[in-house]
């Protein structure tokens, strides 16, 4: 019998070696250990024997079926790497690509020109606040004392969703909602996307943007709004670019203004038709009413406040005749513009 035990010993330790996966492992294991297993096999056999026979075969089963066990969980760890291995290399992915078609890709032009004007208002102390793209009519009309029945509103074909709610047509609505959760003194920015019931065409889009500036504090005059906007005008244009404010009139301002800004120009050209001067951006101080309607008291605080078109500003900046050009993704006019 201690022939049979170590001749099944050698034939196993050699089987295990020879098997090719954790499933085989398995079915040879049950094979020899398991209840019906050729070494259990030999020890239900033991009851045959001698008491001494007993304990010198079972010491060395019990010594056998120790070094089967270890050999078993040894060839199992090493099945389970392999396999694990190879899963891993089946399922991987290439990321990695023909270096010839490697292309770096750069910011949209409206990207730069917006990054370039938040950053420069935000190093004045303005906070840039966002504010929802759908809205009610009270924060894009009411509140900014365009009622129902006011012309400004026959200016901005708007984009109704719902019952008294619209797609907002400025960026305006973000400077309400400012006031009435931000307590005097405020400086905020209000950049984002609006939308109007325009046609398409080289000067006009049904989705555009902008970028509004409200401040709100104590003793504010047009000369501190002026202040703000010439320098913006030297920054954007160039040094020597100065401005001039022509009467004008919105309902959420008063007085109004739009502003113009001097043509890089020698003899006229086709941006500024030969005037010299371009228009840039509307401005003008806080409308007492919009004040009263955000819980401000007019008597108390003043405030200026200025929009100007994403598109406008940024075309001027880059000579762009068409807007349309900055919506076709027309890789060849995209790579034009590097930051």
């Amino acid at each position: 019998m201690q022939q049979d035990i170590q001749q099944l010993l050698n034939k196993v330790l050699t089987s295990i070696q020879e098997v090719g996966s954790t499933d085989k492992l398995y079915d040879l294991k049950v094979q020899v250990l398991g209840k019906s297993g050729e070494l259990t096999s030999i020890l239900k056999g033991l009851r045959e024997l001698t008491p001494a026979q007993k304990s010198e075969i079972g010491k060395i089963v019990n010594d056998a079926k120790a070094k089967l066990e270890q050999a078993f969980d040894a060839r199992q760890i090493e099945l389970k790497h392999q396999e694990t291995t190879a899963l891993l290399k089946s399922q991987a992915v290439d990321i990695s690509i023909d270096k010839h078609l490697r292309q770096i890709g750069n910011f949209h032009p409206l990207s730069i020109t917006r990054n370039r004007i938040v950053n420069w208002f935000v190093g004045l102390g303005f906070v840039v606040h966002e504010s929802p793209e759908i809205d009610t009519e009270y924060y894009n009309f009411q509140a900014l004392n365009v009622l129902d029945d006011h012309p400004a509103r026959d200016m901005q074909d708007t984009f109704f969703v719902g019952d008294g709610v619209l797609l907002r047509s400025h960026t305006s609505n973000g400077q309400i909602r400012a006031m009435e959760s931000i307590k005097p003194p405020l400086k905020i920015l209000s950049p984002g996307t609006v939308y109007r019931a325009d046609n398409i065409d080289a000067t006009h889009s049904p989705m555009f943007h902008q970028i509004e500036g409200l401040v709100v504090d104590k003793g504010l005059t047009m000369g501190d709004l002026k202040g703000i906007l010439s320098l913006f005008a030297k920054f954007v244009f160039g040094e020597k670019t100065e401005i001039r404010l022509r009467p004008s009139y919105f309902p959420f301002t008063e007085p109004s203004v739009e502003v113009d800004a001097s043509c890089n120009c020698k003899s006229g050209c086709k941006i500024c038709r030969g005037t010299g001067w371009i228009e840039i951006l509307g401005a003008g101080m806080v409308n007492q009413k919009v004040l009263s309607n955000c819980g401000i008291n007019p008597s108390r605080f003043s405030g200026f406040a200025f929009g100007m078109g994403l598109e406008r500003i940024n075309n001027i900046v880059y000579g762009i005749t068409d807007i349309r050009h900055l919506y076709e993704n027309d890789l060849r006019f995209l790579r034009q513009f590097v930051v």
